[in-house]
This record gives structure tokens, sequence and C-alpha cells, in this order.
């Protein structure tokens, strides 16, 4: 396939949206009416809502469900029917009236969406992104806190905030002042892939996107219903959707997840831009038109709106007003979030420019159909979700496209309190990604992660010959070109690993930070597990203890202190404090030379070992160390 061109969407917008609409109409007339003589031979199977979806341009997929009798769906090869003549028309008339606001250049009807929200009703509860807070009684706490655990999201409260409500747009004045020539940007078709989610959050992301998104714009929202188990989710949903424009729904006989329901929703769409979305987001307003501008400038882009976070518990909006994060990931091929480095700041003219990431998050990315198509879509070998983020983030660096967060866009995402289903295959997901991406870096990944080691990942024989067909680079070029901030073990023979204590036996040095504070616990003694982690220790040639399974942490010692903290390790260039630096002793002791003391196991008082720093004493076994791989 060959490689789409730069795409420049300045064309005769009436003549190509005309001759567009002309060959779809073609096309449907052309598939409805003619069989083939070896299709004379088969018999005709009537086909059911339950079976298959019949699409039309802007029809409602036959959504098929348990309690619902199915209905015959005229097949491919039967003549049109007057109601499909009627949509076609409908369709025709739509195309005109758009073209004649295009026509008169008046951008302001341009940009309207195709529903507009109610006025604000500043007294209703979580308006412009307020937090929500009620006063409930004994039955109705225990209904909340049946919906936190039924959800992990405090669906009590989100069922009582308006599924239209506003949200306060605290963009850069730049964002909000930019103008967009309307008639010149792709269209789009929005995918929402969801399991079992919550009514509330699942329609309030829908009227999010119908309410934000130009009418000229929007293709479609596709809604996939990934076996969902929940009756609302049934014959509810399919009658509530039914009143609203462009919306299509998809049902798959089987629990497929998130990476192959989305390809399911890629499959249908036909709008010129994929925009993913999850299931429980609001879309602030101006959000997809930077998204669309970037990918018509360059088709090889893949542009992720800044994720702002919705408060599981109160919904409370949280718009970041300051600069993005970038996406990052540490050896255990985790997702991390990081700070824009100088030499990104410094390449860009502007503070609205978009900004290149390492990687994404995953959740929210918008990519033109085409170039999707072309780097080989996801990796169908993946389950449910996990690791799909990152491999796609390498592939599309490493393959010769870009991936950018463009600080213009800016969409709510509802971060539940846990996951809301496990994600068995997280790891084989990962695996496949180091196998395909990574060459020989891919050890560092498995020296943090032993299990993987042993993991079942699959045939990756098509996407080594996609990495082949595409001319990719290596990662040692990403490593070097797009993500140098990285730092790259040293995994030294001998020196990494886990940190055995020769004093209390089958003890081992162990790391276990709160979460969202890396730097917010003490090194420890724990039960030596061999699963890598949270007792992975490099000892480099600076002389540092790095711990780099979720961030790049080094441990240090600080006056007066007699624990082993952590703080995080400076980058290359900045100067290094005397505080993390280390000796491992040829007698087995773990030397401080700034506080001129050693690594010390000792019993608590409750018995449970642990570790603080002592003078040294070389004779002593609590103060004997080796690395154990």
């Amino acid at each position: 396939m060959k490689a789409p061109r730069s795409l420049s969407w300045k064309w005769d917008p009436l003549q190509f949206r005309m001759k567009r609409h002309r060959a779809h109409r073609e096309r449907g007339l052309k598939r409805r009416t003619t069989r083939s003589p070896a299709d004379e031979q088969r018999p005709r199977r009537p086909q059911t809502r339950a079976e298959t979806c019949n699409f039309s341009r802007r029809g409602l997929c036959p959504a098929g469900h348990a309690d619902t009798p199915p209905v015959t769906v005229p097949p491919w090869d039967s003549p049109p029917s007057s109601s499909l003549d009627q949509a076609e028309d409908e369709e025709h008339k739509l195309v005109v009236r758009q073209l004649a606001l295009e026509e008169s250049g008046n951008e302001g009807q341009l940009a309207r969406p195709l529903y507009i929200k109610s006025a604000p009703d500043s007294n209703a509860p979580g308006e412009w992104g307020r937090a929500t807070h009620l006063t409930l009684s004994a039955e109705e706490k225990k209904q909340e806190q049946d919906s936190i655990e039924s959800y992990a999201i405090n669906i009590y409260v989100s069922d009582k905030i308006s599924l239209h409500r506003h949200i306060q747009d605290q963009r850069m004045n730049e964002c909000r002042t930019k103008k967009f020539d309307h008639r010149h940007l792709p269209t789009t078709s929005v995918i929402i892939a969801f399991y079992n989610e919550a009514w509330s959050t699942l329609l309030r992301t829908i009227h999010s996107v119908l309410e934000t998104i130009p009418a000229i714009l929007l293709k479609e929202i596709i809604l996939i219903d990934d076996y969902s188990d929940r009756g609302y989710l049934k014959s509810q949903l399919a009658d509530y959707i039914s009143d609203l424009n462009r919306v299509r729904l998809i049902r798959t006989n089987k629990r497929e997840g998130l990476v192959r329901a989305r390809l399911i929703g890629a499959t249908y769409a036909t709008g010129d831009v994929l925009t993913f979305l999850d299931c429980h987001c609001e879309c602030v307003p101006g959000w997809i038109e930077p998204l669309l501008e970037r990918i018509g400038e360059n088709a090889s882009t893949i542009v992720c709106p800044v994720i702002d976070t919705i408060d599981w518990n109160t919904f409370e909006f949280y718009m970041q007003t300051d600069e993005p994060m970038i996406g990052g990931f540490d050896w255990r091929l985790t997702f991390q979030w990081h700070s824009v480095p100088e030499v990104e700041r410094k390449r860009r003219s502007s503070r609205i420019d978009p900004i290149r990431s390492p990687t994404m998050a995953g959740g929210l990315f918008a990519v033109s159909k085409a170039y999707f198509e072309y780097l080989g879509t996801y990796d169908m070998g993946m389950d449910v979700w996990g690791g799909e983020n990152l491999e796609l983030s390498f592939r599309v660096w490493q393959c010769g496209g870009s991936l950018e967060i463009h600080p213009c866009s800016h969409v709510g995402h509802v971060f539940p309190k846990k996951a809301p289903y496990a994600r068995p295959n997280f790891l084989q997901n990962t695996v496949r990604a180091a196998e395909v991406w990574m060459d020989s870096y891919k050890q560092h990944f498995y020296n943090r992660n032993p299990p993987a080691k042993k993991e079942n990942y699959g045939d990756i024989s098509g996407r080594l010959l996609l990495r082949g067909r595409l001319k990719c680079n290596s990662f040692e070029w990403y490593l070097k070109n797009i993500y140098p901030e990285l730092h790259v073990p040293e995994d030294r023979e001998g020196w990494h690993g886990a940190v055995r204590s020769l004093g209390i036996n089958s003890e081992c040095l162990d790391y276990n930070s709160p979460e969202h504070n890396p730097t917010g616990a003490h090194l420890s003694l724990f039960g030596c597990h061999g699963q890598g982690g949270n007792q992975y220790f490099e000892y480099t040639s600076h002389k540092e203890i790095r711990f780099n399974s979720v961030t790049e942490l080094c441990a240090e010692v600080t006056d007066g202190q007699t624990s082993i903290g952590m703080r995080h390790c400076p980058r290359d260039g900045e100067p290094k404090p005397p505080s993390i630096t280390w000796e491992f002793r040829k007698d087995g002791t773990i030397y401080h030379p700034h506080s001129d003391t050693c690594v010390t196991t000792y019993r608590t008082s409750e018995g449970r070992g642990d570790i603080q720093m002592k003078s040294c004493n070389p004779a002593d076994k609590n103060q004997q160390w080796k690395f154990e791989w």
C-alpha cells in the first residue's frame, strides 16, 4: 500500500463533496442491485439485526439484543427501498445546505455543532465543571457506595449532573481566539468503544461530542458495544440514540477487547480522520479543530488532545492551564508523564504549537484514516487493552511519522478509582511490543520483569513483516532522536537485580512508593520474590544505586538521616549531589561516603526486618549484601 501523500485540504469543496456524494450513492446502488452468475447459484439468506449490520452512510447499525425479536434487514442484493431513497435524498439536501453555508463564508454558521446546549444553570450540580458534594441519607450513601463498587466511579453523583453540563473554557487566550477555516478541514468519525459503561457517563460523552464538533466536520459517532451484559445498554440504549443524528451503534457478538473493538469502528468509519475517545469523557469547546487542522497539514501525524482530569468522586473538571505534560515510559514498559524537555521548548515558535511526545496515553487521539491503515492499524494480536499505546507510539516514530500533543485541544477524562475490570493480557501485549520494536533493548525490560520472559506472546511474524515493509528505523534511532531524555540502563553483569541481605536470610532491598508520589517512601527490607519490579536495582558506573522500574530514581541519604530515601536522578548535564554516591565494596558492604556510614539490617520490636545507616563494620553480617540475578 502506498503511503498517503501529505494532505492539503485546500480543494474546491463544492466539486469535491458533490463528487464524493455521487460516488457513494453509485457504489451503494450497484452493490444492492448487482449479482454475479455465481451469486445467482447461492440461496438468498435473510439477514437479521442480530447477525449482520447493513450500514447506510448515516444510518444506525441494527443492534441485536437478546430481548429484542430479530428484524429482517433487506440483503445487499435487493433493490433499494423507498425509505432508503428518502434517506439518500435527505443526505443530498444536507450536503447542499452545508455547501451553501461554505460558499457564503459565514464562519460562525460553519462552526455550529449539530446540537446546541441549552443555557447554563449555574445552580445545577456540576455546572461549569464544579465539584458536586451531596448531603445523603444512610440509604443514599449505600447507593453511592454500591455505584463506586460497580464502576470504580461515583455514578450516583454522575447521575445528578446534567448530560449537557457546560465546561468553562480556560484554555490559553491564543487558543480561544484562533480562527479556523472550517471549509478546508478534514471530516472526522468519532469512535467510542465501551464495555458495561455507566449510563450517564456514556451519554454525557456522546452529547459532549455532538455539542462541540461543528456539524460540517462530524461525519458520525460510532459506538462499539463490546458485548456488554447490563440491561440498560441493550434496547434502552438503542432506543435513546435512535433519536440522535449521526450516531451509530455496533455490537460485537463476543468480548473483543478495546483494540479489536476500536478496529471494528475504524472499519465502518467514513470520515477522513479517525478520532478515538474513551467512554467517560467531556470535550472542551474548540477541541476538535486543532487536531483536524494539524492532520490536514501533515497526514502522517497522530495528534492527541491535552487530557484534563475529571475527578471520579465529585466530577470536578480540572483543566491544565499551564504547559501540558508529554508521554514517556519506564523500563517495565509502563506509560509515564514527563515535563516538556528544554530542546522541545526551543524548537517550538509559539506556545500553541503542537508538542512532540515520545509516547501517548492511548485513550484519546486523532489520526488520518488513510495513514492509520498504511501504518498497520492496531496489532490484532493484542487483547483487551494495555501496551497498545506504546506499540503504536514506537511504530509511528520509527516508521517515519510523528506523535504530538496539541495544547489547544482539551478533553476531560474520568480516571476511575481502580481498573474497572481485569487486564489478564497486559503482559502479553507488552511483550509483543518489545519483541517487535525494541531490538536488543528489550533485555532491559525483561531484566526488570522476569515473568515476561515466560510469556506466550503469540505469532508476531506479520508485525515483523510490516516493520520491514515500512522500512522502519531501529529502537536505538528512536532513543537517540525521539527520547534522548530517557536514561538507558547499563545493566552491567553482576551489578543489577535484587540486592540480597546476608544478615537476614531471604530478605532483599525493596522500594514501594505511594501511588502518584514516586519519592514518597524509604528503602526497606522485604522477602525476596524474584519478580523484579520493586526489588530491582542497578549499580551504575557513576556510583549510583538506581531504581528505574517505575521512574528514574536514585537512592540517597541526606544530612542527619539514618534512612535511605529516593530522589529523581539528575539528567545529563545536571550537577550530581554527593548524597547519591555509593560504593559497593569488596567486603560486601554498601558504603555511603557523604555520611561515612553503611547500609545495615536490623530487627524491629515487632520482629520485622528493616534497614538503617550505621557506622561501618565489615565483620557485621548485617552489613553484607550481594546482587542476585
